[in-house]
């Protein structure tokens, strides 16, 4: 028998720790290849880890409560045979991250309430890798990307990918496809540093005085990211707001003509799919709000990729899922993709290629939506928009009042990169679509 260290993985883009949620194994449980032993909480999604050999659990390193950062040996497994050796080295993004990162503190993976802020920024230079350091026996890549490679019949195992923080793209499968087997393109791909964090404040805390009567709840887990990250997102960015309504009528009659059709597809189909497409197209036209900030080298890194984030309401909190390649996928399939992520989200099985890496964020308080909530911008993202709830109210229609279903839009944008009019005529164009929604028909790409 030898002794094997098992080191906490790179499980999501960016991300430098996390935090031990409950352990699955005991010390002397046996334990076979892949069964799963520690629930694992990075960022705002909880992530089950499995063995990675069959052994017997000699050693957990760390109690329920502990941050454990990412690279720390984990648990020591009594194995078979072999030299008892670390694992092999860490897929791309942990290296990405460990090169670029500081020392992990609790600061470096921080994460919204209304965003997954696990993501690796562009901006700066990384050492090349070769192309054969980035296949893995668990490639990363989307749902979508995913089944299309099934019907290619491409191993994702054996495509190189060039997507951030080592993600396989549709474009690399049909590259593979079609017999290259490029290496991934130059990525300057490096994760956010923990000095980017809040500002100290200017005073102390006042000192609390408790009461006898009072409950005191520890800020954990999900709560204590979306509490740091809060801050970091209000303190960083220069947020400015721009609320307006939007007459629905046409979107409400195209959405009921279509709601049968998804539903022979066993498909809810519901507003929210229209919004990201709508959101898409007024990206395409406003290409600076599909983006992200690299604070620490003071650069506007803009998308050309549309992963959507989608705010989901979930027990432990508020968590973006990425919903990949929107501006690929039907409404339809992205009324499908929703319902996957917010089932996945609400049981807390959200996997790690479904977090991170978005460049704007949806926000939708559903019939809780009220007349105006601006949200707080994903950081590092640069705008967000939120969805309130649809009313029937009086509209001006030609020259006639009528009833006319109506909801408010709030967004908030980064003022340091985004200015007032920019921002405007961005809303403008997302509310354009949606009161003439069979515009998302003619244009859509």
């Amino acid at each position: 028998m030898s002794k094997f260290e098992f080191k906490l993985p790179d499980i999501g883009e960016g991300v430098a720790e996390g935090e031990i949620v409950n352990w699955l194994v005991n010390e002397g449980d046996s334990v076979t290849e892949n069964q799963e032993m520690v629930e694992v909480m990075t960022d705002k999604a909880t992530v089950t880890i499995g063995a990675p050999k069959t052994g017997t659990v000699a050693e957990r390193r760390f109690k329920v409560g502990d941050t454990v950062p990412v690279g720390d040996v984990l648990v020591v497994l009594e194995v078979s045979g072999g030299d008892g050796a670390a694992p092999a080295a860490p897929a791309p993004a942990a290296k990405a991250a460990a090169a670029a990162a500081p020392p992990a503190t609790a600061e470096t993976t921080v994460a919204s309430a209304v965003g997954d802020l696990r993501e690796t920024l562009p901006g700066m230079s990384k050492p090349t890798a070769a192309a054969s350091d980035y296949f893995t026996d668990k490639p990363l890549a989307a749902p979508a990307t995913r089944k299309l490679a099934r019907e290619l019949g491409v191993d994702l195992k054996t495509v190189a990918p060039s997507g951030s923080a080592g993600r396989v793209t549709r474009e690399d499968v049909e590259r593979a496809s079609s017999g290259g087997r490029a290496a991934p393109a130059t990525n300057s791909a490096h994760a956010a540093p923990a000095s980017a964090a809040v500002p100290a404040p200017h005073a102390e805390a006042p000192r609390l005085v408790s009461r006898d009567t009072d409950e005191r709840v520890p800020v954990r887990g999900m709560r204590k990211r979306i509490w740091e990250n809060m801050a970091r997102s209000k303190h960083t960015a220069a947020h400015f707001h721009y609320i307006d309504e939007v007459n629905v009528g046409e979107l409400v009659s195209v959405r009921d003509r279509f709601k049968a059709h998804a539903e022979r597809s066993n498909v809810k189909l519901t507003f929210l799919p229209f919004l990201v497409k709508a959101v898409v197209a007024a990206l395409k036209r406003h290409p600076r709000l599909n983006s992200v900030v690299d604070e620490a080298a003071m650069e506007h890194v803009i998308r050309h990729n549309y992963d959507i984030g989608i705010a989901i309401s979930t027990d432990a909190g508020l968590m973006v899922c990425a919903l990949r390649e929107a501006d690929r996928l039907s409404i339809v399939e992205i009324a499908k993709e929703i319902e996957r992520l917010g089932s996945a989200a609400k049981s807390g099985k959200v996997q790690k290629e479904d977090l991170g890496g978005t460049s704007f964020t949806i926000s939708s308080l559903g019939k809780l939506g009220g007349l105006m909530a601006p949200p707080i911008i994903n950081y590092p993202e640069v705008a967000i928009m939120g969805v309130h709830a649809m009313k029937r109210k009086p509209v001006v229609k030609g020259d006639q009042i009528v009833i006319g279903d109506v909801m408010n839009l709030s967004f908030s944008f980064d003022h340091r990169i985004i200015d007032g009019d920019v921002g405007a005529a961005f809303a403008q164009e997302i509310i354009g679509y949606l009161e003439q929604p069979d515009r998302l028909l003619v244009e859509m790409s």
